[in-house]
């Protein structure tokens, strides 16, 4: 019996010299010694007795090359944020784990690309956990991560970037241009991720309008700022829609940025290079606001005519061009865009009878007495229509139509004209033709 197992330990031996001549390359030249102490950590760590495990890890680190084993690297991360947490009343010594813990991640990157994704995520995370007393390297390791890993960076870890980036700005250790680029950098990486299910495409939309609100927030987008910044680049690339784009983003969320020639330039870009509904509609608010009668009605026809708007919108659009153009003076041009807002959908019928009635109204008009008042009767057609149409509208359109009808003429006076009650009458005024009833003041 003893011979038997003589010759079992014998063999036993025998298999693990040859196996550790074979692991002289991967576990380097001390490889017992590694290998007994990757053995003994894994066994206290698969037990997450992590007290145990640490000072046999920290004998595996040091026997073992780096490229000995992925989860020597992986496991000791775990570990050392063991002890930082452990050890939150030591700083000295809680700065020096943290340094090893970079230090780990850093060899992760290097030895195992295969998981340097990951792991660079996870050191920005922790560098933001361990490194927050320390602005200026926090910002510069978030920086060199986000550059490297683009889109593939966690989306809280971008705005973690941009808060950092601010607080440095606040503090003046940051120019503005840098603040500038850190939001670019963050939103357009963001918005190049494909999300995986819904949960994931909340949390981006979730991050982007975080990083909108920290930006915004820190006032370093002054419009001053965006125009020193943007305006020579825009000279230099008028063509670059990726440009045009950012700026008219930047300048939108910007509070009283949209009223500058960049800003309008870079609408047109936009709509030059890629012509749509919603660019149409900037250019058309752009122009609105100068008062810019002929391209403000250019752009809305334009965004009107697009194939992206459903017919509520055109509705909304040809109302709020009908409005633009009563204000600017242009009645007749009012009537139709009114008209066509109730010809695309009913959602606006009752303000735009009510937009018409009021032009109508208000139209000074040539000719005898009759013509000179006819407008009114047009005026309270619309009225009615409008009450009618919308009840919400009922007691200013009661109103307006007492207004109107105490300028009808009195039965002898249309008799003089031989106009009569109920009879059909066409009125043409400022531009604009009707037909209605004569109605008299008996």
């Amino acid at each position: 019996m003893k011979k038997i197992v003589l010759l079992i330990s014998i063999a036993a031996m025998a298999l693990f010299a040859s196996s550790t001549v074979s692991a002289q390359g991967k576990y380097g030249p001390d490889s017992t010694e590694c290998i007994k102490y990757l053995s003994y950590y894994t066994e206290y760590y698969k037990q997450k007795n992590y007290e145990s495990a640490m000072p046999n890890w920290r004998k595996a680190y040091k026997y073992c090359p780096p490229t000995a084993r992925y989860n020597l690297l992986s496991n000791g991360t775990m570990l050392i944020k063991d002890q930082i947490k452990k050890n939150q009343a030591n700083p000295i010594y809680k700065e020096q784990l943290v340094d090893s813990l970079m230090v780990l991640y850093d060899q992760i990157v290097e030895y195992f690309p295969k998981y340097a994704t990951s792991n660079l995520n996870k050191k920005a995370a922790d560098m933001y956990n361990f490194r927050q007393d320390d602005s200026k390297l926090l910002y510069e390791e978030l920086d060199k991560v986000v550059n490297r890993l683009k889109e593939k960076t966690s989306p809280n870890i971008f705005t973690i970037y941009m808060n950092v980036a601010c607080d440095l700005y606040k503090d003046g250790l940051l120019d503005p241009e840098k603040v500038i680029a850190v939001y670019e950098t963050s939103v357009e990486s963001l918005g190049k991720v494909t999300p995986k299910n819904e949960t994931d495409a909340k949390l981006i939309a979730k991050n982007i309008d975080d990083i909108e609100k920290i930006f915004i927030g820190s006032q370093v987008a002054s419009c001053e700022n965006l125009i020193a910044l943007f305006g020579p680049r825009y000279e230099a690339a008028p063509d670059d829609l990726a440009l045009a784009k950012n700026i008219v983003k930047m300048m939108s969320i910007t509070e009283g940025c949209t009223d500058n020639d960049l800003f309008l330039n870079s609408v047109n870009t936009m709509y030059r290079l890629e012509p749509s509904a919603s660019s149409a509609y900037y250019l058309y608010k752009l122009y609105a606001g100068r008062n810019d009668l002929d391209n403000a009605v250019k752009y809305m026809e334009e965004a009107i005519a697009s194939a992206e708007t459903d017919a509520d919108t055109d509705a909304n659009y040809y109302y709020e061009l009908a409005v633009f153009c009563y204000k600017n003076g242009n009645n007749a041009k009012a009537v139709t865009a009114a008209q066509q807002a109730v010809e695309a959908a009913d959602v606006v019928d009752g303000k735009s009878y009510m937009l018409i009635g009021t032009i109508w109204g208000s139209v000074p008009c040539s000719g005898n007495d009759i013509e000179q008042r006819a407008k009114y009767w047009v005026a309270v057609d619309y009225m009615v229509k409008a009450k009618n149409a919308d009840e919400t509208l009922a007691e200013d359109a009661n109103n307006h139509i007492r207004q109107y009808s105490a300028y009808f003429p009195q039965t002898a006076e249309a008799f003089m004209y031989d106009v009569t009650d109920g009879q059909s009458y066409t009125v043409s005024c400022g531009g604009m033709r009707a037909t209605t009833t004569v109605r008299t003041q008996k």
